[in-house]
């Protein structure tokens, strides 16, 4: 599978954080037409990004059985540098995640991964 994004991870912090460096480059086909002179990235690729994160982390495919208190505050732009963080969650899959870039908060919200499948 092609990514449509670059993700290094940073070690993990004592906290219980897992972060990530991301960047969409501006060829990623998620900026094709949406919109085409102040193209941003869509809210659904960024839940797809933090899926992505935590399915590469915990190296299995987990799908998402829920999704609770997303916030947009910020546009993502081509190229902009972010750092997505992860508290992992607890018995039930629940993670709360973060997407931050140099003028702060961008996105946060929970996501709940289904452990029980593969």
């Amino acid at each position: 599978m092609t990514m449509w994004y670059e993700m290094s991870f940073d070690k993990p912090g004592s906290d219980g954080e897992i972060k990530a460096r991301v960047c969409v480059p501006a060829d990623s086909p998620w900026f094709d037409g949406h919109f085409p002179q102040a193209p941003v990235l869509p809210g659904v690729a960024q839940l797809g990004m933090v899926h992505d994160f935590l399915c590469r982390w915990f190296n299995r495919r987990l799908p998402v059985t829920r999704v609770g208190r997303v916030r947009f505050k910020q546009m993502i732009r081509p190229d902009q540098p972010l750092i997505l963080t992860v508290t992992t969650g607890d018995a039930n899959g629940n993670h709360s995640f973060r997407i931050c870039g140099d003028e702060g908060l961008i996105c946060s919200g929970l996501i709940r991964l289904d452990a029980q499948k593969d």
